[in-house]
């Protein structure tokens, strides 16, 4: 049976449950979203979430599914569509961040690596155009990394990371072009430094010789983000498909 808040708009963030997909969710309820949060394996995480957003919103749902897999893409969309019966906002937010020389990744790294960035959002992107087309609207955000516009070579070591975002944008540009005629848009986001879990595992040097490379002087949060995915999907942006939002303080300007 589809539920009866069907009628609300209906968003689904891949990796919801924690630092920037988390930060997305609470945004896209305040702007009056039902949300599905979908996560992995940490269950306590998205339930956190889901408590946070309940108030406001008490027809949002968390759904276990590893989206870097065609099944678990499927699960998380065909949830969505059992439970609302559409979806008109995808979040492809998920994507595991590999730090290690190309000579040292293993096959094995070099595709979750992949999978989990570029392979996901294509996954529930295949998904969930259907359902949009049939509705002729919709919108999908793609979230990429800090230099894969700017053609610069990243702070970090990590090619595999940075090949699948690279490939992410592309998939931004071509499903923009394919789909608009649709009605359905397509962007990407591409956050610089944000403060996020992962950022926090650094030691306060290395945190600070990152935050002299900014112009804005300080790291982003995550809510900087989700603003960024607030406007790309609202109808202030309803002439923009294709783009690529920088979030990152000015530092490959």
């Amino acid at each position: 049976m589809v539920h009866k808040s069907a009628t609300d708009r209906v968003a689904v963030v891949t990796g919801g449950s924690r630092g920037i997909g988390r930060a997305i969710a609470l945004r896209l309820v305040r702007d009056g979203y039902t949300v599905v949060v979908n996560y992995r394996t940490d269950e306590s995480a998205a339930a956190s979430v889901l408590e946070e957003i309940r108030p406001a919103s008490p027809f949002s749902i968390a759904v276990q599914a590893d989206v870097s897999t065609p099944e678990g893409a499927e699960t998380l969309i065909g949830r969505t569509m059992e439970t609302f019966g559409g979806l008109d906002v995808l979040v492809n937010n998920v994507g595991p961040f590999l730090v290690k020389p190309l000579v040292e990744t293993s096959d094995r790294e070099w595709r979750e690596t992949l999978e989990g960035n570029l392979g996901s959002a294509f996954y529930c992107s295949r998904a969930a155009l259907p359902s949009m087309r049939a509705r002729q609207r919709g919108s999908i955000i793609n979230i990429g990394a800090l230099n894969t516009e700017a053609l610069q070579m990243g702070v970090f070591e990590a090619p595999a990371y940075y090949v699948a975002k690279a490939g992410l944008m592309m998939l931004t540009r071509w499903l923009a072009h394919s789909e608009a005629p649709f009605k359905i848009r397509v962007n990407a986001v591409s956050p610089g430094f944000i403060e996020t879990e992962e950022y926090a595992k650094y030691s306060e040097a290395e945190r600070a010789r990152w935050a002299r490379l900014i112009p804005a002087g300080a790291f982003g949060r995550p809510g900087d983000v989700a603003g960024a995915v607030s406007f790309l999907v609202s109808d202030d942006a309803r002439y923009i498909t294709g783009a690529v939002l920088h979030v990152h303080g000015g530092l490959f300007v």
